[in-house]
């Protein structure tokens, strides 16, 4: 296991080096990583759990971003981020010191370790995405990354100076969102002196997600009761994806490739692991304590992971309850907990708000096929058979749980199976402006593969040869099939392919039926072959360079923001004139988040796209949100009034109404006469409100 993991950092640490991250930051984010958040994980993990559930390091780290995360909230509002760093010191002091918990120190050396073949597979994988990650965004100018990458670092710099947290963009909108994997970076800004910047655009995530990729191999191997079973898990995790046999119509199965464009969807995952680990696992007090930790952080990591885990817990409490005909009490005590904290989560953490979440039956069809494919998506039918193709598509992935049989029954499988339902429903029965449902599919995707794996190893011995045969039949018809173009409409054309797979799929079904066994195993294997080809290209996508890619941020904007960073107090309100993304644009894409990103300071309104009241008037299928007018006219005007029409008054307005000290904008000679010029450059300027308006001292 070493060696793979050597080989694994080295190639991370070539990455960061690479890309412009300093050997001092990668070392101190390396030590406390090591010494400040998953030594004194690992050692709480074992002693709760008494070393009887799995997970090593990976799930100690996971256990100790749970104990940062709830550390560092209470720490930041008392005004004193640093007690961050009491409870990992507590930790390592008392078991240095108890010696009935030094034998913690020593691990796992007895138990059964991960084989080399298997610890290779894990390294591949993790390989990969590092591989993807520094084409994809190591490599990638600031000013070119991916759109929702200022977003996420204007919310570590709220976290690192305000909690509660609100939007960082628009002063005084709420955040119902689950923000804490950002006061988790903000924790580590705070520890280890590293730039947000560095933490949000390098090297926060990567961690995140190689701990997942070993804890899904570990929950596959606790469930599938083989090493092989856990590495297969992790490969249908990470690399097989529903077919696409019509350009430019995809049905997602939500690839596990959103590490850093959903630092939450990473951070939630990781957590949601031990949790299940846990709950399959013999219920102590001391697991219970750690269960109730996991679900702490977990209720503010990514909102969609409790209801998918109450989904299972209650197919579990059901199911055992009908076939014991007595409700299973330990299984019942979990789901009143998760119960509780998703009470908790929606009421006080996201007060309510939904974020444009609604029940909206079939929106995932609409969203993902109407526009694209032409289809009359307006009517029933034609949405009722697209949801039969995308789950058709699920079962190119998935089609393994069919061969359970009475392991389906089993609490363990049960508790899986209820997630990945969960996942399953709730794409197809919400409805989000920008697809967020599809998030819970994503979620889910890690149990619904180690639940068809499981499926595949119960369902009745097939040979080899014959599994290769039916798999090639799969991966021919995906392949042939678009070349002979069969369908005329826009809604046959998207359904033949699958209807020609149905019939191959009766065909190879009613053969093995004739040859007495194996039926499930067949039907798998042509299924996942016919996944094949769209999954190759699928994962060749994500190492193969990207084109250049198109500049969010101007030329001039960083150095004006970071100078304002350095010259403004951490309160200090900033005002703006930019809202605008794409500011060519006939349509206003509200998505501006670099203001309040790089200069690190709430801004009395810059971008509203992903603020509560955009995205609460938000409709489905109405006027996209991201191109909704803000929802106080009133302040929008006065804010820009400011900038496009300068006067003593207008700005003063500024200052007393809301507290704003400076203004970020383009070259704009106007303002000087009301406000005090402090920085240009070539296309910005940052100007000091004085206490008086009419005094304008040029700037020293």
């Amino acid at each position: 296991m070493r060696t793979p993991a050597g080989v694994v950092c080295a190639v991370a640490v070539v990455a960061f080096l690479s890309t412009g991250v300093t050997a001092r930051d990668l070392a101190v984010f390396a030590a406390y990583l090591g010494v400040g958040v998953m030594l004194p994980g690992t050692l709480l993990w074992r002693a709760l759990t008494g070393g009887r559930a799995p997970g090593g390091l990976a799930a100690g780290l996971a256990f100790g971003y749970a104990v940062e995360v709830l550390a560092y909230i209470p720490a930041r509002a008392a005004g004193m981020p640093m007690l961050v760093l009491v409870p990992p010191a507590a930790v390592l002091a008392v078991f240095a010191c108890v010696p009935g918990l030094r034998r913690h120190w020593r691990g796992d050396a007895g138990r059964d370790r991960m084989p080399v073949w298997c610890a290779w597979t894990v390294a591949a994988i993790v390989g990969y995405l590092v591989v993807w990650s520094t084409l994809f965004l190591y490599r990638v100018p600031v000013a070119r990354a991916y759109v929702d990458m200022p977003y996420h670092l204007a919310l570590v710099g709220e976290l690192r100076r305000h909690v509660p947290p609100t939007l960082p963009s628009v002063l005084g909108e709420p955040l119902p969102y689950h923000w804490f994997v950002y006061a988790e970076m903000a924790a580590t800004s705070r520890v280890t002196g590293i730039a947000p910047e560095t933490l949000v655009y390098r090297l926060s995530t990567l961690p995140m997600a190689a701990a997942t990729a070993v804890l899904v191999v570990l929950l596959g191997r606790r469930l599938g009761g083989s090493w092989g079973a856990g590495a297969a898990a992790a490969g249908v995790t990470y690399f097989l994806f529903g077919p696409v046999l019509v350009d430019g119509v995809v049905f997602s199965t939500r690839s596990m490739f959103t590490v850093w464009a959903s630092p939450t969807q990473t951070f939630g995952a990781l957590l949601f692991v031990p949790v299940v680990l846990l709950l399959l696992g013999e219920r102590t007090r001391g697991g219970w304590a750690a269960l109730l930790v996991l679900l702490a952080a977990l209720s503010g990591a990514k909102a969609t992971y409790l209801p998918l885990l109450l989904a299972g817990l209650v197919l579990v409490v059901t199911v055992r309850g009908l076939v014991e005909r007595r409700l299973p009490g330990a299984w019942l005590g979990a789901t009143a907990v998760t119960l509780g904290f998703l009470v908790f989560a929606q009421g006080v953490l996201f007060a309510g708000g939904s974020q444009g979440t609604a029940v909206a039956p079939f929106a995932t069809v609409r969203q993902l096929w109407g526009a694209v494919a032409g289809v009359p998506t307006a009517e029933l039918a034609p949405l009722v058979v697209l949801a039969g193709v995308h789950l058709f598509c699920l079962a190119c992935v998935w089609g393994g749980v069919a061969g359970l049989g009475r392991r389906a029954l089993e609490p363990s499988m049960l508790l899986v199976l209820g997630i990945g339902a969960a996942g399953v429903g709730a794409a197809l029965l919400l409805g989000h402006p920008a697809g967020s449902q599809l998030y819970f599919l994503e979620g889910a995707r890690p149990y619904l593969s180690i639940a068809a794996v499981c499926g595949v190893l119960a369902a009745a011995r097939v040979s080899w040869a014959r599994v290769a045969v039916t798999v090639g039949l799969g991966v021919g018809a995906a392949l042939l099939v678009p070349v002979f173009g069969i369908g005329g409409g826009p809604l046959p054309r998207v359904v033949a392919p699958y209807a020609v797979l149905a019939a191959l799929l009766v065909a190879v079904v009613v053969a093995a039926r004739w040859r007495r066994g194996g039926t499930v195993a067949v039907a798998v294997a042509l299924l996942a072959g016919y996944a094949v080809p769209s999954s190759a290209v699928e994962v060749a996508g994500h190492v193969l360079p990207l084109e250049r890619s198109e500049r969010l941020i101007p030329k001039g904007a960083l150095a004006a923001a970071r100078w304002l960073r350095r010259h403004s107090a951490p309160r200090d309100v900033v005002a703006t004139d930019l809202h605008c993304l794409h500011p060519r644009w006939i349509e206003c894409d509200s998505r501006h988040y670099w203001v309040s990103a790089f200069t690190q300071r709430r801004v009395l309104v810059e971008g509203w796209a992903y603020a509560e009241s955009t995205l609460g008037r938000a409709r489905l299928y109405g006027t996209p949100y991201l191109t909704l007018p803000y929802a106080d006219p009133a302040r929008l005007a006065a804010n820009d009034a400011a900038f496009r029409e300068p006067s003593a008054d207008n700005v003063r307005e500024l200052t007393v109404k809301y507290g704003v000290k400076w203004l970020f904008t383009r070259i704009n000679p106007e303002l000087e006469v009301f406000a005090r010029l402090r920085y240009r450059n070539a296309a910005f300027s940052v100007y000091e409100i004085p206490l008086n308006p009419a005094d304008t001292r040029p700037a020293l």
